[in-house]
This record gives structure tokens, C-alpha cells and sequence, in this order.
């Protein structure tokens, strides 16, 4: 008996960084995960590639020949800490002349047909928000350097130093959100506002098993949380439920917030080659964010202020439009208000105020549609979501009703935006 040989499409669980792009991207819904891996549902996945360019490690480009029938399953590859070896052509003739390995399937080679057909049609059909997210880099942005270290690199990792600790909420929430500076002394490590690093938690999980690495976007400029020192800072909140509301006592999140000066931490990356602000005299950025997500936009920013204060850029105009549930839940309100309105536009919008109608990022940037029109339309303008996945819907149906109104046809303009780098999209 013969079936057809396949590539299948998997992740590299030694490289991933459970950022959770690749799952965001996927239009056909073939990536899950559990607490440990993300893996592809061989049943679904139709090849169409969109996953790979956004994975800021590479991990998601890895494939493996096998027997269609004997693809690897969910369970199998949620339980791998590596890669299988691929196959040679003897290996794939005894699987594929194997009736014995063939029965094993649970699924039919005509179900799996139909649902590859099924995955193509809905793909077709339901254009998810991602698919106007660009992957590419503005056309000035600076060149980045990506995987310097981690377990494909030739260093594996890398110890810094936790310098800094702050809180950055308000006292009385068990949500808190901490700024936390960490220091590579003699150590290079270079990175650019957008870019993220992999944090590795000590101990081991349920299962005995190392910690994976958890990623954490830079929140400091190019050149330092304090410029002319080898190091970078972090917006972390500290993570006490999953998305569904269970209980759940984040490991690295709670690790770092509980971290105090001196302590070492192990470090892999950087990553990220796309989510990147431009350089280009008069680029405009409008920044859309929510939480945690405001740590790219805060080292965009402040890369701004520095250079502006230093006379070396003018005429840029940056928006700000920034959720929370409420006031005390929002990173950096305090300083938010010393930035000059000249400087920036700040948006803030609060979900939870008591006796106060429920205001999302959305809500406010159709308040402002005008303007967000107006900085749209200018080619120099850059636009960046960052935070939490339940954003986006809002967001990019707010873009294109702005849009819209404005008498211009949004798939057209937000593919415009796209495959010109100008509006990047990076939520979990």
C-alpha cells in the first residue's frame, strides 16, 4: 500500500520562544499550544507560508518528509524537546510501503484531503487581521542582529545582571507591572527599539524538564536604559491567570518581578527583524498598544525624545493611543504626563473606571479619526499594535472604518501598508 510523501510543516521546540506569532498569523487556525510547545496540525496546515516570515527565531521553518498518513501528530509533538531526525529515502520506503504504520492513522487520506481543501477554502474566505501585517521593516530602519545567542548559536546563552527593579502601577493590584533594568557588563549585546530577548526562568517544569526561554519586547532606546552602558530594560507584568481567566502563577513573569539588584539572569537573542520604527527625517509614528505592549512603544519613543533633544530630528509627529482597565492598571502613567504635548499625542483609554462607560484603544482612535486619516494617508507614517490578542479585531475594523469614512478602500490601503512596512501588528 502507498501514500503520498509529504513535507510537513513543524516547529523547532529548542529554538521557539512561545511567542506566539506564528499561532497569531496562521489564517487556517492549523498552530496550538500547550504549556510547553507550539506544533502544527498536519490536517490543516496548507502550506501557505504566512507563519514563517513574522517568527522572529526561525523556528517555525523547519520541515520533515514523511508519509502523509504517518504525519506526526498534535500529541506527538507537543511532548518533543527536539526535532526528529530527518528521514533518509530507505527510512520514508518502509514507512510508506508499511500497511502496519499506515493503520495507525486515525484519520483518512480522503478526510485529510478534504480538510486541506476545507483549511484553503476558509483561508479564502475569512481574511484574518494578520494578513495586513507587514513583515518587512521600514525602509530606514536600522540594521538589527537577530539570534546571537541561543541553542543554535554558538554561544548558547548569555548572564545579565538585574540592575533596576521598579514598579511602574500603582500599589494595591496583585497585577503589578515592574521596570526592570538588566546589565550584560563586558558582554555585546546589541538591540533596537522592537526587538525582544528570551528570558530562561531556573528550575524545572511539571515535567522535570528545563524552563523554556519566555520572550519579553525591549522597552529602552538603542543605546540604553542609561545611554553609554551595556544595558537594556523590560516592562513585565506579573502574570497570575492564563487568557481564559484560570489561575495560573506565571514562571518567568513572577521570576523577574520578584528579582532584586544583583541577581543574574539568563538571556538568549535578540530577536525580531521587522518590528522596527524608522529613521527617515519626518517619519510619523502612530503607536497602538495595551499593557505590556507598551514597552516597544516607550523605547520608540524615548529613542524620539533623545534624538530630538539633541537637535539630530525634527518635524516627526508621534500618536500614542494606550489601554488599561483602569488608571492604576497602566505602565508609566506618572511619567506619561511629563512628556510635552508637542512632543506627543497621547490617547489613553480605560475599560474598568468606575461609572464610567467601558473606552478601548479602538473607541478612542475613532474620537480621533480624523487625524489618524490625516497621518495615514502621509507615506511617512508608521503604525505599530502592540498587546494583547483580543486587541486587534478592534483595532484594525477602527483603521478601516477611519479609512472608509475617508473615502478610500481599506484592502487596497491596508495592503499598501503592508507591503510598504508600515503597519506592523505583534500581539499574544
Amino acid at each position: 500500500m502507498s501514500t503520498e510523501i509529504i513535507d510537513q510543516h513543524l516547529i523547532d521546540p529548542e529554538i521557539c520562544i512561545r511567542c506566539n506569532t506564528c499561532e497569531a498569523t496562521c489564517p487556517v487556525g492549523a498552530i496550538t499550544h500547550d504549556s510547553r510547545n507550539y506544533v502544527v496540525d498536519a490536517d490543516i496546515c496548507n502550506l501557505c507560508m504566512a507563519c514563517v516570515p513574522p517568527c522572529p527565531t526561525g523556528s517555525i521553518d523547519n520541515w520533515r518528509k514523511i508519509p502523509k498518513a504517518r504525519a506526526y501528530s498534535i500529541e506527538e509533538q507537543l511532548v518533543w524537546d527536539e526535532l526528529p531526525e530527518t528521514l533518509s529515502e530507505d527510512a520514508l520506503l518502509d514507512l510508506d510501503s508499511s500497511e502496519s504504520t499506515l493503520s495507525n492513522s486515525s484519520v483518512s487520506m480522503e478526510q485529510k484531503e478534504s480538510s486541506a481543501d476545507q483549511s484553503k477554502n476558509t483561508s479564502q474566505q475569512h481574511i484574518k487581521p494578520a494578513h495586513f501585517g507587514s513583515t518587512i521593516p521600514p525602509w530606514s530602519a536600522a540594521h538589527p542582529y537577530v539570534n546571537l545567542y541561543g541553542p543554535k548559536s554558538a554561544i548558547k546563552t548569555v548572564k545579565a545582571t538585574v540592575v533596576g527593579n521598579f514598579r511602574v502601577t500603582e500599589v494595591g493590584s496583585d497585577y503589578d507591572t515592574h521596570h526592570i533594568v538588566l546589565d550584560f557588563n563586558d558582554t555585546p549585546f546589541p538591540v533596537l527599539e522592537g526587538q525582544s530577548i528570551g528570558i530562561i526562568p531556573p528550575g524545572t517544569d511539571a515535567q522535570g524538564k528545563p524552563h523554556h526561554a519566555r520572550q519579553y519586547s525591549i522597552a529602552s532606546p538603542r543605546n540604553g536604559e542609561r545611554p553609554g552602558y551595556n544595558n537594556l530594560s523590560l516592562t513585565i507584568k506579573r502574570v497570575l491567570e492564563d487568557h481564559s481567566g484560570n489561575p495560573v502563577k506565571g514562571v518567568a513573569s513572577n521570576f523577574m518581578c520578584d528579582s532584586k539588584i544583583g541577581d543574574e539572569v539568563e538571556v538568549i537573542g535578540p530577536f525580531g527583524a521587522s518590528f522596527l520604527m524608522p529613521n527617515h527625517p519626518e517619519s510619523n509614528i502612530i503607536m497602538i498598544c495595551t499593557g505590556t505592549g507598551s514597552a516597544p512603544m516607550r523605547a520608540m519613543t524615548e529613542w524620539r525624545r533623545r534624538l530630538t533633544q539633541s537637535g539630530k530630528f525634527k518635524n516627526g509627529q508621534l500618536m500614542l493611543f494606550f489601554g488599561a482597565r483602569t488608571q492604576s492598571e497602566l505602565p508609566y502613567f506618572g511619567p506619561l504626563q511629563n512628556l510635552p504635548k508637542d512632543f506627543i499625542d497621547i490617547n489613553l483609554a480605560f475599560s474598568r473606571t468606575p461609572n464610567e462607560p467601558k473606552k478601548y484603544v479602538q473607541d478612542a482612535m475613532i474620537e480621533r479619526a480624523k487625524d489618524v486619516a490625516s497621518l495615514l494617508k502621509n507615506p511617512n507614517t508608521y503604525v505599530y499594535v502592540c498587546g494583547l490578542k483580543a486587541m486587534e479585531d478592534g483595532v484594525m475594523k477602527a483603521l478601516e472604518e477611519i479609512i472608509e469614512k475617508d473615502g478610500l478602500n481599506w484592502n487596497e490601503f491596508g495592503n499598501q501598508l503592508k507591503s510598504t512596512g508600515r503597519l506592523h501588528l505583534e500581539t499574544y
